[in-house]
């Protein structure tokens, strides 16, 4: 079923029917064969049935389901069209791999033949292993030329401070971002992982500040993240009444020129200015707390289980390539002054609701939408993508859109660029405490929450002592907590953070879905079937179990699931689908049993195949979502 080129196969498919990959998605070739069968009865473009077929939303429901009325077959009647191709439906055309469709009002249902799909499915997903589920060609420039190469995909998430200690509360770029690399890249893009550090600009004058103020070089040697987290606490309570005092004059429309050039603020710009002009004592102590900070968030980033290709940063946007954007700005009658600065009156541009927005500062600084500009443009250059995400939090919106409006503006190449961006929004994490109390830090969450999942590792004795590295399992556990609750909703909506919901082994948790992985991976170390006679077992004692057959109906939908989440970009449609497998397996141990069943090996085999094919896709899913499953807990 697997032996031919998917590319080449599915290539000659989408000659004949277009997004149809039956090489790589078995309920695919189902659709191909209904869409060949129905075309036949009623005379309709065989893309057009093969657009129109649906999963049906519940097992009881059918397998796919088809809308009559998406056919646009005039003169007919829905109803009676649907009977006609129920009737007329020729079943030996789809190789006894679906059952005699069903007429419902004005749809068809199609239900699989279990009988033939045992005998299909389940060696196709052994043998394609990890790769079952993943489909290469929506990342081909060219599907058409396979040769033509991928489409580049730039993924820019996480993107903290430097020098600051990873802050809980910005783990869901990190989560995302993540889970989106994943699956660009199982999806055949060449996805280019970019963390843009901020490690440029007025904050950063304000850390270099804080250090002429408070550091210590010795407090500094014993834990560099923690001296700079102190040094920027106590230099921000400086700032504060300063801050204060500007904002107000801000907001009464009076000029805010005098606070800028004076006090802890007016020190920072200074700071940030000696910065860009590259005086060499400001930039050594910037490379030296940039350095340390990277090393850190690596270091976090590593327990996540998360990587990136490349550490980018606002430092490393050029001045040249910001200076030729504001020329192209200025030539265009863009930008114009704004009390002392250069602005972009967006009001003026056709977006009322991006207002006015500064593009280079008065003390001849570069503003934050400058530096992104230039950052984009430098990476049109150095990548040249098809595509760049931006994972950034709601609160963001307005500065992306403005960045977006910009370089639309701008003209000509910058206009192309800008239709490549993309801004992957989400929403907050309110009320993150853990039974230590409020949780500031991602690493003080893992390892609160790897403790308490520890904890509960240790009431099982006989279990426990079994497991090779119990700590680093707990840990696993810990952080699939943190990123199933994470990513159990949409992405745009808020949620509440709780320990107690998180760490549960009952409900759709994190923990339960790697006992689920782990109760599997325990079957095979009890038995004695190799590969070999699991792929080639006899699959008839399967046919007339409502378990194994739910089961076979549920893994097939894999690939499709992969293919929704690719449009709708939601971690929450892996994991829904994840735990209905989970619960379809759970309902099923009790009568398929595999080890030393009474009706003897080859039916352990066939039950070991099931099981196995099963692991592998919990394995990928989790594996996309960017969990590490565990085969010990």
């Amino acid at each position: 079923m697997a032996t031919e080129n998917p590319t080449q196969a599915a290539g000659l498919t989408q000659a004949i029917i277009p997004n149809a990959f039956p090489e790589k998605n078995p309920l695919d070739r189902l659709r191909v064969c209904i869409a060949i069968e129905v075309s036949r009865v009623v005379n309709v473009e065989k893309a057009l049935v093969f657009k129109g077929l649906d999963r049906a939303a519940a097992l009881d429901s059918g397998d796919l389901l088809l809308a009559v009325p998406r056919l646009r077959v005039k003169g007919v009647e829905p109803r009676a069209l649907a009977i006609k191709i129920a009737s007329e439906f020729d079943i030996s055309q789809t190789s006894g791999q679906l059952k005699k469709p069903v007429a419902d009002g004005i749809y068809v249902r199609f239900f699989i033949e279990a009988k033939e799909c045992f005998h299909t499915l389940i060696p196709f997903i052994l043998h394609e292993g990890f790769e079952y589920g993943f489909n290469p060609i929506p990342g081909l420039v060219n599907q058409e030329e396979p040769t033509a190469g991928r489409k580049r995909m730039i993924v820019e998430f996480s993107s903290p401070n430097i020098a600051k200690r990873f802050h809980a509360g910005h783990v869901r770029s990190a989560i995302i971002g993540n889970f989106l690399s994943n699956l660009y890249e199982a999806s055949g893009y060449d996805v280019v992982r970019m963390n843009y550090l901020g490690d440029w600009g007025r904050q950063y004058g304000l850390l270099a500040c804080g250090w002429k103020r408070y550091g210590n070089e010795d407090a500094f040697a014993k834990d560099p993240i923690g001296h700079l987290l102190e040094i920027y606490v106590k230099i921000c309570a400086d700032f504060e009444p300063e801050d204060k005092a500007y904002k107000v004059t801000r907001d009464r429309g009076e000029a805010t020129a005098a606070l800028e050039s004076q006090g802890v603020l007016g020190e920072a710009k200074a700071n940030f200015k000696q910065m860009e002009d590259g005086d060499e004592e400001a930039l050594e102590l910037w490379r030296k707390f940039r350095a340390l900070s990277i090393e850190n968030y690596k270091e976090t980033y590593a327990r996540l289980n998360i990587s990136f290709t490349v550490y980018s940063g606002e430092s490393e946007v050029l001045p040249e390539t910001m200076e030729m954007a504001e020329a192209v700005q200025t030539k265009l009658g863009l930008t114009e002054p704004y009390d002392g600065a250069t602005c972009i009156d967006f009001k003026k541009h056709g977006a009322p609701k991006l207002s006015e927005a500064i593009v280079r500062n008065r003390n001849g600084t570069t503003s934050y939408l400058l530096l992104d500009i230039g950052a984009a443009i430098q990476r049109e250059q150095e990548y040249s993508m098809d595509e760049m995400l931006y994972v950034v939090m709601n609160e963001q919106d307005v500065h992306l859109n403005r960045l977006f409006k910009a370089l639309e503006l701008m003209g000509g190449e910058y206009t192309k660029l800008s239709k490549k961006m993309k801004h992957i929004t989400f929403g907050r994490v309110t009320g993150m405490s853990t039974r230590k109390g409020t949780v500031k830090f991602l690493d003080e969450l893992i390892t609160d929450v790897a403790d308490f999942m520890h904890n509960v590792m240790r009431k099982n004795n006989e279990k426990y002592v079994q497991i090779e590295n119990p700590e680093k399992v707990a840990e696993q556990l810990g952080i699939s907590a943190i990123l199933v609750q994470d990513m159990s909703g949409k992405k745009i909506h808020d949620y509440d953070f709780s320990l107690e919901r998180m760490t549960s082994f009952e409900g759709d948790t994190g923990p339960y879905l790697q006992y689920a992985h782990a109760r599997l991976v325990s079957i095979f170390r009890r038995i004695d079937i190799a590969p070999g006679e699991m792929l080639n077992a006899d699959f008839s004692s399967l046919e007339h179990s409502s378990h194994a057959t739910n089961l076979l109906r549920v893994m097939i939908r894999w690939p499709d699931m992969m293919a929704q989440t690719l449009k709708t970009l939601e971690a929450s449609t892996i994991l829904t689908y994840l735990f209905k497998l989970a619960h379809e397996l759970s309902a099923s141990y009790d009568h398929l049993r595999v080890v030393n069943p009474p009706e003897g090996r080859a039916v352990s085999a066939a039950r070991a195949a099931l099981y196995k094919a099963a692991q592998q896709i919990l394995r990928n899913g989790m594996v996309i979502l960017g969990l590490t499953p565990v085969d010990r807990m």
